[in-house]
C-alpha cells in the first residue's frame, strides 16, 4: 500500500506477529463469520426469489442470471454493511484519540488510545462516533463492488450448470463443441 511502513506482505506479517501476537490475525474472525452467514443467506434467497420472477421456467438465460445475481449481491451487501463497518473497525484498530478506556469515565487525557475488543464493543463505538448513519459508511462502495462480482459469479455458475446438464459429464464432450452449440 502507498506509504506503508512495511516492505512487503511477509514483513507486515512478521511485524504484526512480533508486536501483537498471533491473536491479531484473528481479531475479527467471529465478526467475519457473523457477517458472512446473513450475507450468504440473503444473497441466495434473493437470487432464488428473483429467478422465480424473471425466469420462472429456470431456462438458461444469461440476462436474468446477471440481473438476479447483481441485485442479490447489492441487497445482501447493503443489509450487512453495519457488520462490515464493525469488522473493518476491528481489523484496522484505528486510533481513537480522546475516548475513555473501557470501564473509565470521560475524564481521560487527550492522546490516549484504546483497542476495540469484540463485536459488541465495535457496535457501541461506531454508534458513539457516528450514530446510526455511521453503520452505513461506505454502503455505496460496497454495493458497487458486490453487484458486478455476484452478477458474474452467478452467470458463470449458471453457464457451467447449463453446459454440464445439456452435454452430460465433461469427459463425453469437448468444451469447444459446447461453446459452438451454446
Amino acid at each position: 500500500m502507498y506509504n506503508s511502513p512495511y516492505r512487503g506482505v511477509m514483513d507486515c506479517v512478521r511485524a504484526v506477529w512480533q508486536s501483537e501476537g498471533p491473536g491479531a490475525f484473528y481479531r475479527s474472525y467471529t465478526t467475519q463469520l457473523t457477517m458472512n452467514v446473513p450475507f450468504q443467506a440473503l444473497h441466495f434467497m434473493t437470487y432464488e426469489y428473483l429467478q422465480e420472477l424473471l425466469n420462472p421456467h429456470r431456462q438458461y438465460n444469461p440476462s436474468s442470471h446477471m440481473v438476479s445475481g447483481g441485485l442479490a449481491g447489492a441487497i445482501a451487501a447493503a443489509a450487512t454493511t453495519p457488520l462490515d463497518v464493525c469488522k473493518t473497525l476491528l481489523n484496522t484498530q484505528e486510533s481513537l484519540v480522546g475516548l475513555p478506556a473501557a470501564g473509565q469515565g470521560g475524564g481521560q487525557a487527550q492522546g490516549t488510545h484504546r483497542h476495540i475488543t469484540g463485536l459488541a464493543h465495535a457496535f457501541r463505538t461506531v454508534y458513539r462516533l457516528g450514530g446510526l448513519p455511521g453503520f452505513f459508511k461506505g454502503v455505496q462502495a460496497r454495493v458497487i463492488y458486490q453487484m458486478p462480482s455476484t452478477a458474474i459469479s452467478w452467470s458463470v455458475y449458471e453457464f457451467f450448470k447449463y453446459g454440464i446438464t445439456k452435454l452430460g459429464p465433461p469427459h463425453t464432450q469437448t468444451v469447444g463443441h459446447f461453446l459452438l452449440s451454446a
